[in-house]
């Protein structure tokens, strides 16, 4: 059940101590809940989320495959989902868990006038309930957290949630320039992403706006350029080059305190491997072999034991062969370019994302500038943001190499029209941000059919990749009523609602 799900999880994600930088975790009290104990948790909780909770998006959408050392998951690759599939069941708890300690920062918030706290509380609301509403459409939202009066809550349609959080993000752009920074306790320390920067908040709120709007893009009656004139009157901006959204509570190499990627898919921090099932996917590394893009070398990581000379070795999703190679014949998904060190930054929210998105947005004329030049700096920045070549001079050489090669896939001058060079800019961001955002891809997919990703091999599949998650078995079990008047949503054909 919703309300008392959320209600356990309080002060077992909000309260406890994360990488100990919050005060008196064990014994909590009502009075001794503020902000600025919260925030850190929240911070590294959204940001592992983002980074870490989409391994079966990256699988459907040709990013990773299984390992020759594990045997099928049949509900996953077949594409059968039910209401008990784990990734499924994994994004409601974990979102629902997130943004119940983010209602309680607005809520102190307010209590106390603190402004900042509020407007950061809003952004992250935005970014968890667009996930939501993005794989269940409509969702528990605006009387989620009313747990006194609403115990069993009903859905609101996403629609309207995705409208009402267009208008919470514009409201804490303003609530942030206004607030006087010191009288938001304690906001600098607490705020392990941007350390109290007022302008780096205004520019992920823009950015997490103008990709909620870029969703819409292909729904009858939206109107992006009214959305989209809000953000530019605010003068702000959006993630510039160099400046992603990065969490630091102060990871280091010890239980529990590492950074998350390299925590979920590198080493333990007793030099353990910690994802020997997933591996690089056929699909993707001959997409980047066969246009001479030297990125799969940065996102996947060499074979441990390879075989005949395979130094990079992937697999076909959904293969049943019982022949395969091992885990350590073939390509990890923690490539250097990606899991640096267990001390690094988690990204929340990067700037190869936001520069793509940009560049998605004036070549609909919905942002001025030259979608040429925004395109080709999306892609330098992807070669920069994963260190290709070991440095940013060298990592600029080789996008440049790469963008005036004879492969249509990486050069503008190939597409000819309008709809070619949209889909040139959606499947380099395709290519960008794997491992780094795997949701994107099944959110692009999805709006646009772009990267025409191959279906599973597995045996007995359904007839297409799922369009959403079906609703969790614990809302069917105690809160019947109301998702009972979803009606039943087919994750095969019930798609959310910018997904025409």
């Amino acid at each position: 059940m919703l309300g008392l799900s959320i209600a356990c999880l309080l002060f077992a994600t909000s309260c406890k101590k994360v990488l100990d930088i919050n005060d008196n975790p064990n014994a909590p009290t009502e009075a001794s809940i503020t902000p600025n104990l919260i925030l850190p948790a929240v911070l590294h909780n959204t940001a592992t989320q983002v980074a870490t909770g989409y391994e079966f998006t990256a699988r459907w959408m040709g990013y990773w495959a299984r390992s020759g050392s594990f045997g099928p998951v049949v509900e996953e690759e077949t594409y059968n989902i039910t209401a008990t599939f784990n990734w499924g069941v994994a994004q409601w708890r974990t979102w629902y868990g997130i943004l119940y300690d983010v209602h309680i920062v607005e809520q102190k918030a307010i209590a106390s006038g603190e402004d900042f706290y509020r407007g950061i509380a809003k952004i992250l609301k935005a970014i968890g309930f667009m996930y939501l509403v993005d794989s269940y459409n409509n969702v528990p939202y605006s009387k989620a957290f009313d747990l006194a009066s609403n115990v069993l809550p009903g859905y609101d349609n996403g629609r309207d949630i995705y409208a009402d959080l267009l208008n919470q993000l514009d409201e804490a752009v303003t609530l942030i320039e206004n607030t006087v920074v010191g009288n938001n306790y304690g906001i600098s320390e607490a705020d392990v992403m941007f350390g109290g920067n007022k302008l780096r908040w205004q520019q992920l709120a823009n950015t997490q706006k103008l990709k909620m709007i870029i969703r819409q893009s292909e729904l009858d009656g939206f109107s992006p350029p009214a959305e989209i004139a809000e953000i530019t009157a605010n003068g702000k901006g959006f993630i510039p080059a160099g400046m992603s959204a990065n969490v630091q509570p102060g990871y280091m190499k010890d239980n529990n305190k590492q950074n998350p990627y390299w925590n979920s898919h590198k080493l333990t921090f007793t030099d353990d491997e910690t994802d020997p099932y997933n591996r690089a996917n056929n699909y993707l590394l001959n997409l980047y072999r066969n246009n001479d893009d030297i990125r799969y070398m940065y996102v996947f990581e060499p074979a441990v034991s390879p075989i005949g000379g395979n130094i990079y070795y992937g697999y076909d999703y959904g293969t049943t062969a019982t022949n395969n190679p091992l885990a350590a014949n073939s390509s990890a998904v923690a490539g250097i370019g990606l899991a640096k060190s267990p001390t690094q930054p988690q990204w929340l929210f990067t700037s190869v994302e936001s520069m793509f998105l940009q560049a998605e947005a004036i070549q609909r004329g919905w942002l001025s500038g030259d979608p040429q030049s925004a395109y080709q700096n999306a892609v330098r920045e992807s070669f920069v943001w994963l260190n290709v070549g070991g440095n940013e001079a060298q990592a600029i050489l080789e996008a440049n190499l790469y963008l005036t090669s004879r492969h249509a896939i990486a050069n503008w001058m190939f597409a000819q029209n309008d709809l070619q060079r949209l889909e040139l800019i959606v499947t380099q961001r395709y290519l960008a941000l794997v491992g780094i955002n795997n949701f994107e891809a099944w959110a692009d997919y999805r709006r646009l059919c772009v990267p025409n990703v191959p279906l599973s091999i597995a045996p007995n599949k359904a007839a297409n990749i799922p369009v959403r998650l079906r609703y969790p078995q614990d809302e069917y079990n105690f809160n019947s009523a109301n998702v009972a008047a979803q009606g039943n949503p087919n994750p095969l054909t019930s798609r959310v609602f910018w997904d025409n």
